[in-house]
């Protein structure tokens, strides 16, 4: 008897180190990433950009910051292919690192005024790699917390995660709000941009510490061990095997993404150039939101326990799909209050889709391929989702100067969400191993 608590006790121990460590890694990365969206809407456009006007300036500043959602599958790819033939963990680690190194680099870059046409040339080359790298982040780190928790709440537990990421986008912006409250904007773009992409190393040394410290998951190990050999060509096979899962899981994602990128880099852009408000408060809007999410994320994943993943994820897309029409007239109200009421609403009810999310698309695919079917199936959307989103928002706005148009196209991509949802076969609770 007290054998068995003991080793329950280890168990449940060794459940949170990995939840732990996935959730820091990944709140690292998208530290990194979330950070050179911010910039791209607030900073990249004086500095490497500097030569057209500010609307052009802007668009070429989020062309880069789209630039990395097109290396995200080719990561997703060949991460996914060597974490369903050698294990989770290694993969997770070289991901950290190329990350961190690229994210320095950034800050080290010279700007157009520098060096010319190299620094923007520069800055592609580093989005690439950053791309390359959170797109073999996500299921890696998701996949570690999933295959080592229990499926009773298996919702919760891989939402950790994913609340990362919401740490990153928290950490960034309130990294980037402190460095523009503290210092005048002529010190801010001469210098004091740089200081939150160099910190990047310290914190990557932080989550390779931790992630050292976890064990492989038990699941890998053993559909490895009762495969003999690993698959060849697991990419291939997701193809082969599961198109319905694919296709199921781009449909989940698509609303979702387009959202996210909205509300949390596209709606700066609104804010500063637009709505005439501060950058300080832009920010703040934010990193108020940000907050409020990273604890709605595992509350809405929970439910997503109890209830169901579609009755919860259909209640995010369809209901974000409503809230974008009211949306950017609250942001264009010119109240404080009702600017972070927005950002918290819709990042509320993207919650809902987010928490959810990786349980289900998980869920989806057999241990052998879940490596390269999650990736797969969350980043191949990235390209014509979250990628193009903030282009497409600002170009609809400047070419109908209207916010109608744009909250027309969250509100059709977070119903293609919510419809996928209410359409899927529902997996609560479902044992991971018995998914052939």
């Amino acid at each position: 008897m007290a054998d068995d608590r003991q080793s329950e006790e280890w168990q449940a121990g060794r459940l949170r180190r990995v939840v732990a460590a996935s959730m820091i890694g990944t709140t690292i990365e998208w530290y990194d990433f979330f950070l050179y969206g911010s910039a791209a809407a607030l900073i990249f456009n004086k500095l490497f950009f500097p030569s057209y006007d500010p609307f052009v300036g802007t668009l070429l500043a989020f062309a880069t910051y789209a630039v990395g959602f097109v290396a995200r599958p080719l990561g997703g790819i060949v991460f996914g292919h060597y974490g369903d033939r050698i294990g989770r963990k290694r993969l997770l680690m070289l991901s950290l690192i190329l990350m961190g190194v690229a994210t320095v680099l950034i800050g080290l870059l010279p700007t157009y005024s520098q060096i010319g046409i190299w620094a923007p040339a520069g800055l592609i080359a580093l989005r690439l790699v950053q791309g390359f790298a959170v797109g073999g982040e996500w299921g890696g780190a998701v996949l570690m917390a999933a295959e080592h928790g229990d499926s009773a709440r298996r919702g919760f537990w891989a939402s950790w995660p994913q609340a990362g990421v919401a740490a990153g986008s928290l950490l960034s912006a309130g990294v980037l709000a402190l460095m523009a409250g503290l210092q005048s904007e002529a010190d801010f773009l001469a210098w004091g941009w740089r200081i939150p992409f160099l910190m990047s190393a310290l914190l990557v040394v932080v989550g390779w510490y931790i992630r050292n410290r976890v064990e492989e998951s038990p699941m890998f190990e053993k559909a490895l061990a009762e495969a003999e050999v690993p698959p060849k060509l697991p990419a291939m096979d997701v193809i082969r095997e599961r198109p319905r899962a694919v296709v199921l899981g781009a449909g989940l994602r698509v609303g979702e993404n387009i959202s996210y990128y909205i509300l949390t880099v596209f709606s700066l852009t609104f804010l500063v150039d637009v709505a005439a408000e501060t950058r300080s408060l832009a920010l703040q809007a934010l990193l108020i939101g940000a907050a409020v999410q990273f604890f709605a994320i595992p509350l809405f994943a929970r439910l997503s326990d109890r209830i169901g993943r579609r009755p919860v994820y259909a209640f995010g897309g369809l209901g974000l799909a409503a809230f974008g029409f009211a949306f950017f007239p609250m942001l264009a109200s010119g109240d404080p209050a009702l600017i972070v009421l927005a950002l918290v609403a819709g990042l509320v009810l993207h919650s809902a889709m987010y928490g959810p999310q990786a349980a289900f698309i998980t869920e989806l695919f057999p241990t052998r391929i879940r490596y390269s079917g999650v990736s797969i199936a969350y980043q191949l959307t990235s390209i014509l989702a979250g990628s193009l989103a903030p282009i497409v928002a600002l170009w609809l706005y400047r070419e109908y100067d209207s916010a109608l148009p744009v909250a027309i196209y969250v509100g059709v991509a977070c119903f293609v969400s919510g419809v996928s949802a209410l359409l899927a076969k529902e997996t609560r609770g479902i044992e991971l191993s018995a998914i052939r």
